[in-house]
């Protein structure tokens, strides 16, 4: 217990940043109504490995030095918010029928875990986090390593929520009118979720 309270507040911050909206949950969610918790788990995994990775380049430095560079800035934005707008016109069309589900595919571990270099989200979280909560160990390299182990074991569970939770919600979709309001609500998620990335 006594070595878990120095790591309190990173693991409050991991909680909060990880398990509030954003492209990551908003992607698991649909992953979940149209395919299922356990279709799933490798786009959950890819999401946690791949910001893992960012957590480690962040904490090392690297991230500030891109945050630094406009044009990098920009390159973050455009194709974040790019793919977010792409998933929400894909999801004008959902029908959560059998066939449906069969002719697509979910996204796939390096799929997600790409995704996380894209995602101006996870940019600003790895940063800040590395900023402000690296546990104080010595030498740096066991600091970071204890950071990202803490951040990933918080984030997992986290993100499974969201995909938890669209997998609830298959069974009222069957109806044509829920499927409806759903995919409205998904679809406007989504445009927001990509032009907060501008704000």
């Amino acid at each position: 217990m006594d070595l878990l309270l120095p790591l309190a507040p990173l693991m409050t911050f991991a909680f909060v940043s990880s398990i509030t909206p954003g492209p990551n949950n908003i992607m698991l969610a649909s992953s979940g109504i149209w395919f299922g918790f356990r279709r799933s788990i490798p786009h959950m995994l890819g999401i946690t490995i791949g910001f893992g990775v960012l957590l480690a380049i962040c904490a090392a430095g690297i991230g500030t030095l891109v945050m630094a560079v406009p044009a990098l800035q920009t390159v973050l934005k455009v194709g974040g918010s790019g793919y977010l707008l792409y998933l929400a016109w894909q999801m004008r069309a959902m029908n959560f029928d059998r066939e449906a589900e069969q002719a697509h595919q979910p996204m796939g571990f390096a799929g997600a875990a790409m995704f996380q270099f894209a995602n101006p989200k996870a940019w600003i979280m790895a940063i800040t986090g590395g900023a402000a909560f690296l546990p104080d160990l010595a030498p740096v390299s066991l600091a970071i390593a204890v950071y990202c182990l803490v951040f990933c074991a918080v984030n997992l569970p986290c993100i499974s929520v969201w995909a938890g939770a669209g997998a609830l919600l298959r069974r009222f979709l069957a109806n044509p009118l829920w499927q409806k309001v759903f995919c409205g609500v998904m679809i406007a998620l989504t445009a927001y979720s990509a032009l907060a990335i501008w704000m």
